[in-house]
């Protein structure tokens, strides 16, 4: 299990990055976040790759990065909140990697709404029962998964502490 990599799902601002951080110090293993290895590529913001170039590009090098990461050793990858809505990706992330699910409920979700607001652009635009909607319609996405954690009421090392003890990768 130490060589297979893990992928880390769930919506947008639950910690998966912070998380990722975590776990890569914490198992001397390395991380990467999908949406800033894009970022990095094309030498702009996923918010600005949406508004240029539209979604279906963006979801089209999601997949071309998700599928070259998720068949590396050892790596830990924290997946965009909606890449599992790419049949592809949930298929090659569920045969080469461990996913994880980090789940958190709305009503501690909600309280980090303005944080995301700029920098989520599936979010722009949208009443807060709107994206309550989006909200509970990606918690079917990330059904598919091996193992979930609830964040509710933990630190972001102690979300990475948890995993690290219960798959007992130390």
């Amino acid at each position: 299990m130490m060589e297979q990599p893990i992928a880390l799902i769930g919506f947008m601002g639950v910690g998966k990055t912070t998380v990722g951080s975590l776990l890569s110090e914490k198992l001397s293993r390395p991380f990467i976040d999908v949406d800033k290895e894009i970022e990095r590529h094309h030498g702009m913001k996923i918010r600005d790759m949406f508004a240029t170039y539209g979604e279906s590009m963006f979801r089209e090098e999601e997949k071309k990065f998700i599928t070259h990461y998720a068949k590396q050793e050892g790596t830990i990858l924290s997946l965009g909140g909606g890449a599992f809505l790419q049949e592809d990706i949930k298929t090659i992330c569920m045969e080469e990697c461990l996913v994880l699910f980090l789940d958190i409920s709305w009503e501690n979700w909600r309280e980090r709404l303005d944080e995301l607001m700029e920098d989520r652009p599936v979010l722009r635009n949208k009443t807060v029962e709107e994206i309550r909607e989006l909200f509970e319609e990606r918690k079917s996405l990330y059904q598919a998964h091996h193992k979930k954690f609830m964040t509710d009421g933990w630190s972001e090392e102690e979300v990475a502490d948890h995993i690290i003890e219960s798959l007992q990768l130390k």
